[in-house]
């Protein structure tokens, strides 16, 4: 036994160490492409700091009434895009799973079609609505929306494809219709973990919808690159923490939630 387990040890020494070996090679060798030393961070930290140091301490807010009513708008934007996401994802993971879809080949077309648009940040959706419709918060929800939507329409189809397959087989040979399999065997199965993923992507969507809001999809993000782009550096440090309070409270609140939730 000691024998083999030396054998194995070295197998798995090996395995690291050319692991270690091809990270380093990957690493040297995207420098030289890219041309840039990443050294150069630890040698310029005096400039860094002075920056934060002087342009941005001690933070200060102005009209603060503003900001909070755009926190509350990025909230707003978040829970809302989370909620009608979630309504079309449920609807679209019941036809997308081969599990219970009526229309199997439907599926593969569902799981493509989400796995394509989940493949694209929300960012890169603002941009390309704002660009065909405008900049405003509406078209920042629709941004949000999409992309959620394709992440929970994928998350729920793998939670349906891992139910146990007893209760639907047994609705099923006792003759219940689709939607009857759904309400009444998918659906309790399934509800703790849909409200898991639900309150997950309300977290991603409060950060999401800062930086969408930042290139136009209003929300605290535009009141933030507002007072960067007129230098109101103490004023922008001052929000910038404000979004990282929210942003830990809703954390913790969710992730309170989710313990209730999975017990």
């Amino acid at each position: 036994m000691k024998h083999k387990r030396s054998i194995i040890n070295k197998k798995e020494k090996k395995v690291y160490t050319y692991f270690l070996v091809v990270v380093a090679v990957l690493f040297i060798g995207s420098t030289i492409f890219s041309k840039y030393n990443p050294f150069e961070i630890l040698l310029e930290q005096g400039e860094f700091w002075r920056f934060l140091t002087v342009d941005f301490f001690p933070p200060t807010l102005q009209n603060s009434l503003n900001i909070f009513e755009s926190i509350l708008i990025t909230i707003e934007m978040a829970i809302g895009a989370t909620f009608i996401s979630g309504i079309l994802a449920l609807f679209f993971a019941m036809f997308g799973s081969e599990y219970i879809s009526p229309v199997p080949k439907l599926s593969k077309v569902i799981r493509a079609i989400a796995t394509f648009l989940r493949n694209i940040p929300a960012l890169v959706w603002a941009f390309i609505l704002f660009s065909a419709l405008g900049i405003g918060t509406g078209v920042g929800f629709v941004a949000l929306v999409i992309s959620t939507f394709a992440f929970m329409t994928r998350a729920f189809i793998e939670v349906i494809d891992d139910i146990s397959h007893d209760a639907i087989e047994g609705l099923s040979v006792v003759g219940s219709t689709f939607w009857q399999r759904v309400f009444q065997g998918v659906i309790p199965s399934c509800m703790q973990d849909f409200l898991a993923w639900f309150l997950y992507c309300i977290e991603v969507n409060i950060r999401a919808s800062t930086i969408v809001g930042m290139v136009g999809g209003g929300g605290v993000g535009l009141v933030l690159f507002s007072y960067l782009k007129s230098f109101k550096y103490q004023t922008a440090a001052g929000i910038i923490l404000i979004i990282a309070a929210t942003i830990i409270l809703v954390d913790l609140l969710t992730g309170y939630l989710r313990k209730k939730v999975l017990l």
